[in-house]
């Protein structure tokens, strides 16, 4: 089997694995589109079973004496002559080298904005809670206990009270 077809068939194997059949079937609602999804199940599996054996196959060798009997054997040798000529080109990646690193340095920076925004995240989180605390407590909260959680508003309105800074 030339390299092409071999990777070709390589890739949507590896490609059927990663699918998550069970995942997306979870999320149709109606029976028509179950039954849509089924029908592309079993066509994907079809086809993916036909790359997996006609094409990952090497071809049978061409039996050239028993074509010799049959056509003579000037003819048949053109034809062998011809055949064995042919070369199929190797194929050459000269992509992948030149954008292996960049896509490598995309992934190290998509980990660091993850951990970023997962950090975020909890820190959110935090401050949500700390809101639906203070908005159940606001209505019996003294200023004191406000204060008592917000240190840096306290010593602003004391600096502006000690200053005479009313505001006007």
């Amino acid at each position: 089997m030339s390299g092409t077809g071999k990777k070709v068939v390589d890739v949507a194997f590896k490609a059927s694995k990663n699918i998550d059949w069970e995942g997306m079937a979870k999320l149709l609602v109606s029976d028509e589109a179950r039954k849509e999804f089924a029908t592309l199940r079993r066509t994907f599996d079809e086809v993916n079973s036909t790359l997996q054996t006609k094409f990952s196959q090497e071809p049978e060798p061409i039996d050239w004496e028993y074509y010799r009997k049959g056509i003579g054997s000037r003819l048949v040798d053109m034809y062998k002559e011809a055949y064995d000529s042919v070369e199929i080109p190797k194929f050459v990646d000269t992509v992948t080298p030149q954008y292996k690193p960049k896509f490598d340095a995309l992934l190290v920076e998509l980990k660091e904005a993850e951990e970023k925004s997962l950090k975020e995240s909890e820190r959110l989180e935090k401050e949500i809670a700390e809101v639906q605390e203070l908005k159940q407590k606001i209505s019996t909260m003294t200023a004191d206990e406000y204060f008592e959680k917000h240190p840096e508003l306290k010593k602003k309105f004391d600096d502006e009270i000690r200053n005479d800074n009313w505001g006007y």
